[in-house]
């Protein structure tokens, strides 16, 4: 199968996702990415509105990709622990084909202006998914009876800081970096 080329469009956020990551969103200006791709700042405005709309692009389709694949989980006739092992599966296939990006919505959120109510509703309703799975797991006895909070907060810091340590380790295999990651963010590490 052969990949469709990307647009000038795709080209001005992917270049924008990585001056994002390295500087931070308010750090970086048209100019900067123009530069970056070696052309002139206004040329940019024939495919893109503003740096805002860059923003908005990379962190809702992100934050969108989340919310359909939790809604695919929730939905699957799963235990609980299965529905987590996918959980962790998603983000680390969305982290390690998307590295910039997630910097860019872990970091940069904050600064998205007329859609930040719509990512904060995303963002909502997924933690309210897994937090639901959780409190399932626990009520069913698959998981420890802990304090669903503290588990939501273990599980979704580490996935969401993936973004940082992915990019170092390109030695590791999506598939081991799963069952691994699966393995000590589920069972633990005690023998």
């Amino acid at each position: 199968m052969t990949k469709k080329p990307i647009t000038r469009k795709e080209e001005i956020v992917q270049t924008a996702e990585i001056l994002f990551k390295k500087k931070g969103y308010s750090a970086v200006t048209m100019r900067d990415i123009a530069q970056a791709m070696g052309i002139k700042a206004a040329s940019l405005y024939n495919h893109i509105q503003s740096k805002q709309q860059i923003l908005s692009e990379i962190i809702i389709k992100i934050g969108e990709d989340f919310t359909e694949g939790m809604a695919e989980i929730v939905n699957a006739e799963l235990s609980s622990i299965e529905k987590l092992e996918k959980i962790i599966g998603l983000h680390v296939k969305i982290t390690m084909k998307n590295p910039s990006r997630m910097a860019t919505m872990n970091n940069d959120w904050m600064h998205l202006e007329e859609k930040i109510d719509y990512y904060l509703q995303l963002r909502r309703n997924y933690e309210e998914s897994f937090r639901q799975i959780l409190k399932q797991g626990i009520e069913k006895q698959e998981l420890k009876a802990v304090n669903p909070e503290i588990i939501l907060f273990s599980i979704l810091s580490t996935l969401r800081s993936l973004y940082l340590w992915i990019p170092k380790k390109e030695e590791i295999r999506q598939e081991d970096l799963l069952h691994a990651l699966g393995k000590v963010l589920l069972t633990g590490i005690a023998k």
